[in-house]
């Protein structure tokens, strides 16, 4: 699928088919991430991939919108050093950002839809995951086939998107 294409006709996906995710589709999503930018090529980043039905179940309860969870064929928690922690630079969550939409625009070319949680409870977050008392996970990717394969075709909202001459701001505001 061409990139823009991809990034025009992209969408959440909270509703996933019953049916596992291939091994290799799932590295090559991981993969998409480590390959995003990063400032100073640091890749301040760790991937924590999921698939115990266990574990997405008991992630349903990690944030306020996290009830589609238990449904997804996998999950990855994006880990990264703690953003708040002191000296810590705000190119952090810019690059895990990077990763992120790197990882679902990976997922949307291989047709396996994606959605992205909040990590509200960072207690449970830290107990299911076991990362470092340095780390913080505060987003993880849901990723399944959709339970409708139209949404992979289906065209945009109409109105989904600020048209352009009302967000593009050429020289100065």
């Amino acid at each position: 699928m061409d990139v823009l294409e991809a990034i025009r006709r992209i969408r959440v996906v909270r509703a996933y088919a019953d049916r596992p995710i291939e091994s290799e589709t799932l590295t090559a999503i991981v993969d998409a991430g480590r390959h995003a930018g990063s400032s100073k090529n640091l890749q301040r980043w760790d991937f924590i991939l999921v698939t115990e039905r266990k574990t997405l179940e008991a992630l349903g309860k990690i944030g306020r919108y996290a009830d589609h969870v238990p449904g997804a064929a996998a999950a990855i928690a994006l880990v990264t050093p703690d953003p708040r922690g002191p000296k810590a630079p705000l190119s952090i969550t810019w690059d895990v950002g990077r990763a992120a939409q790197n990882i679902v625009l990976a997922a949307w070319a291989l047709g396996v839809g994606s959605s992205p949680v909040t990590v509200h409870d960072h207690d449970l977050a830290r107990s299911l995951f076991g990362y470092p008392a340095d780390r913080d996970c505060s987003y993880l990717i849901t990723l399944g086939y959709p339970a409708q394969p139209a949404d992979l075709e289906r065209a945009p909202r109409a109105g989904g998107r600020r048209p352009l001459d009302e967000v593009l701001h050429r020289e100065r505001w």
